[in-house]
């Protein structure tokens, strides 16, 4: 019997990693569609893929969702984000260790979209 190592398949992904790709720009859409909340739901589905990335909690599921609703906690998450979920990230995927936290942090603050949809673009590498 053959074994054949298909990608596609949810438990054959590295550190079991939850997939949750969507294209950046969609982001921004849902959420003005949704009046903002779209990015509850997208705060809870980044905070899993975080987690199984790090393979620790580092953004429990109650912060999530009350950084969607409170803009200090939301920019408590970005810097949770920038600081070490992303760095996780571009370990995985092989590219340059970057800190992107005081971005992520300005961002979320002024234009939480667009801090959003760079987050949304580095996931997205991790399923190519």
């Amino acid at each position: 019997m053959e074994v054949i190592n298909n990608p596609n398949e949810p438990w054959n992904r590295p550190n079991n990693i939850p997939e949750f790709k969507v294209d950046p720009v969609l982001v921004l859409v849902f959420s003005f569609l949704t009046c903002g909340l779209y990015l509850i739901y997208w705060n809870i589905k980044v905070a899993e893929v975080f987690n199984a990335v790090a393979e620790r909690e580092i953004i429990s599921t109650p912060l999530a969702v009350f950084s969607g609703c409170c803009l200090p906690v939301h920019v408590y998450f970005y810097y949770i984000v920038g600081k070490d979920g992303l760095p996780k990230v571009y370990q995985i995927t092989g590219e340059l260790q970057k800190d992107q936290s005081t971005l992520l942090i300005i961002l979320g603050f002024f234009f939480p979209l667009a801090a959003a949809m760079i987050v949304q673009g580095d996931i997205n590498r991790l399923y190519k």
